[in-house]
């Protein structure tokens, strides 16, 4: 569940609503051990959810770094090729 969960710090062009809801998923996941909660507890977790979402995109805004932002694409392409020595 987790490995769906990329650093989101320092990018250029920062990171979406989405990849930050994205990860907030897979985080609740994680710590709820559910991928697809009961109805009874549905709210619940779509609560979790959003409030986890927030505040990483607080956490994101107020980080600081002196190292020059990554690009996506070098970086996609970086993981790939760690994937293709990995697994063949």
């Amino acid at each position: 569940m987790c490995r769906n969960i990329r650093p989101l710090n320092n990018f250029e062009p920062p990171a979406t609503p989405d990849e930050v809801t994205a990860a907030a998923l897979q985080f609740v996941r994680k710590v709820s051990g559910t991928t697809k909660p009961s109805q009874a507890n549905q709210a619940v977790f779509d609560q979790a959810v959003a409030e986890i979402a927030h505040i990483t995109r607080h956490l994101l805004d107020d980080l600081v770094t002196t190292a020059p932002p990554k690009n996506r694409e070098v970086e996609a392409a970086k993981a790939r090729e760690r994937a293709r020595l990995r697994y063949g």
